[in-house]
């Protein structure tokens, strides 16, 4: 199976420019982990919740709770963001895609097509399509 197969394709983006507390917002309400990270129409990293997680407990130990709100609003995504980011190919293998993501230790990839960002494969649709094809298997 390809990675094309399993990839998101219709995918959210945010810019560098965005900052802590919006993406956290969207990440809430998108139930998403995962966002690529856009300049001028270019990919230019990837923030994932961890990224988030870091950059706000580093930030605000120490600070009061009615001035954290404020303190994140401040803080923009090309601070924390993880660049630049790890791709692969739609053609390319599940198989490569998650062996790239064991070896990196990272929950995502993002896809890239004849160099233009095409969407995000997650390490959720890796072990969703490793235990579909266990299940393939096992009923055969």
């Amino acid at each position: 199976m390809k990675v094309r197969d399993i990839m998101s394709a219709k995918v959210v983006s945010i810019s560098t420019d965005d900052t802590l507390q919006t993406v956290s917002e969207i990440m809430e309400l998108g139930s998403v982990r995962h966002l690529p990270v856009v300049r001028r129409g270019e990919l230019v990293g990837v923030v994932s919740q961890r990224d988030l997680l870091k950059a706000s407990l580093s930030s605000i130990m120490g600070i009061p709770a009615d001035e954290q709100s404020f303190f994140l609003a401040g803080v923009s995504i090309g601070e924390v963001m993880s660049s630049p980011a790890v791709s692969i190919g739609p053609d390319a293998s599940v198989q490569e895609a998650a062996g790239l993501m064991a070896e990196r230790k990272i929950g995502c990839l993002t896809v890239l097509d004849d160099g233009k960002f095409g969407g995000l494969v997650t390490e959720t649709d890796v072990l969703r399509c490793f235990a579909e094809s266990q299940a393939a298997e096992s009923s055969s």
